[in-house]
């Protein structure tokens, strides 16, 4: 393992080349403030969030600023309300969501998440107001993020929930169309959903986690990027894919002991014990801090070129490799995010065709999410929508991993139009949806069943 020296060494070295903490995330367990009595709910939640995160944006700072590397985002988890407020109304789940609204406000946190519910194999009353509350929750709010989980390798697919997410998709797009559906960007639907991730929008705190923990996201494509740059140089085309795997996996193992270093340090002044570190590839619409840029550095002309599945395979994998062995504590997604509005040389890719839809779904396959930040017409019919999703959440579910989708159908917008999101969130050109329908197959609901190899125990 690195010393402290040697991390700071590091930390010189790649401190022009978009190394960050991406987020420190403090995650909060709720369950003690469940009450049937709104206010009484209320009080509790609001007294125990702001106890525990009165110090967390200080802290990060402190210790950001000791190490010379920004913690660009600090965020809270919570445990997942749809299960936490089961008995409240519909109304009820809005006023929740403007409750932990101001909790984040509070502790001046970029985002919020929790706000969800876990309907893989089924739904209660108080999940379904959950979802229908969605759309007026998502536009009366700034910071909350919200993540439903739909299918599990364990139980399949929930095609109630599914049909029901992309009609919800559509209403919470409608409902912040002046700001062309921004409620879409905090609203997403997974497959195995972790337990313990901390970046957005897809984070909360699941129920076996602890009362109050520390997590850290680490993040750096930018670096990755110039440490293949720098040994293509040298080595030119006598540079293999091999040797481009471990320059991956080393530069990945760096930026992790970084990470954990931080986020460590941040758990011990507030007092709390230190959760996961997620070794997430996470870009920002920034040039230079690019997943997409990697595979231009590899030696393809643009990601979504033939062999852009097979890089991000390479990619994620080393990136997975370099990480596991620099922390002990490795959760989360951990891997290769392609969302597209959030990444530069992505969001061109698919403005020019490069990159179509069907070519970021058989991605999905191999990075560490799924569907992500993409803008489409907002004429988009509901079931399509619920058919992306079970197309996405069937790769997750037979390939025993994460995957989710966050598509963001743009009111009034077309093929070809423009859509802004503004700071992390980014923009992007809204690319076509396969024609055809899948109403027929989304009405009929139900569940698809469990692959064969969820029996294994």
């Amino acid at each position: 393992m690195l010393t402290e020296r040697e991390v700071i060494s590091t930390i010189d070295m790649l401190r022009s080349e978009h190394l960050d903490v991406r987020t420190i995330t403090l995650g909060i367990n709720l369950f003690d403030c469940v009450s049937s009595d709104f206010d009484t709910f209320a009080l509790k939640v609001r007294a125990k969030i702001n106890r525990l995160s009165k110090n967390l944006v200080s802290t990060c700072d402190e210790v950001g600023g000791r190490y010379g590397i920004p913690v660009v985002n600090k965020r809270i988890t919570i445990s997942p309300i749809g299960t936490l407020c089961a008995g409240f109304s519909r109304d009820q789940m809005v006023k929740v969501c403007q409750l932990l609204d101001e909790c984040a406000s509070n502790a001046g946190v970029d985002f919020l998440g929790g706000f969800g519910a876990l309907v893989q194999k089924g739904m209660t009353p108080g999940e379904r107001n959950l979802i229908d509350a969605l759309p007026e929750a998502l536009a009366v709010t700034n910071h909350i993020c919200s993540s439903i989980n739909v299918g599990s390798s364990r139980s399949g697919i929930n095609m109630d929930a599914v049909k029901l997410m992309g009609e919800r998709i559509l209403d919470v797009a409608n409902a912040t169309k002046d700001r062309d559906g921004i409620g879409c960007a905090k609203l997403v639907v997974f497959c195995n959903i972790p337990e313990d991730v901390p970046f957005m929008a897809g984070g909360y705190l699941g129920v076996g986690e602890d009362d109050a923990c520390i997590s850290v996201g680490v993040s750096g494509p930018g670096v990755v990027k110039k440490a293949i740059d720098r040994a293509v140089k040298r080595k030119g085309d006598k540079l293999t894919i091999s040797e481009i795997a471990e320059i991956i996996k080393t530069t990945s193992y760096k930026v992790t002991r970084v990470g954990e270093l931080i986020g460590s340090e941040v758990a011990q002044r507030m007092g709390l014990p230190f959760g996961v570190a997620d070794l997430s590839l996470a870009p920002t619409p920034e040039v230079g801090d690019s997943v997409g840029e990697i595979f231009q550095s590899v030696g393809l002309s643009s990601i979504g070129a033939p062999g852009s599945t097979a890089v991000l395979a390479m990619l994620n994998d080393a990136v997975k490799k370099g990480g596991v062995f620099a922390s002990s504590h490795v959760g989360g997604l951990s891997g290769a995010f392609i969302p597209v509005s959030e990444d530069s040389a992505i969001a061109e890719a698919a403005a020019t065709g490069r990159l179509t839809l069907e070519k970021l779904e058989a991605m999905t396959c191999v990075c560490s999410v799924g569907l992500d930040m993409i803008a489409i017409p907002g004429s988009t019919p509901a079931d399509v929508i619920s058919g992306i999703i079970a197309d996405e959440m069937a790769i997750g579910m037979i390939n025993n991993k994460t995957t989710a989708v966050r598509l963001i159908p743009v009111p009034g917008k077309g093929v070809g139009d423009r859509a802004e999101f503004g700071g992390l969130l980014g923009g992007a050109d809204i690319i076509p949806v396969q024609q055809g329908s899948a109403f027929d197959f989304i009405k009929r609901g139900g569940r698809i069943p469990a692959p064969i190899h969820s029996f294994k125990n």
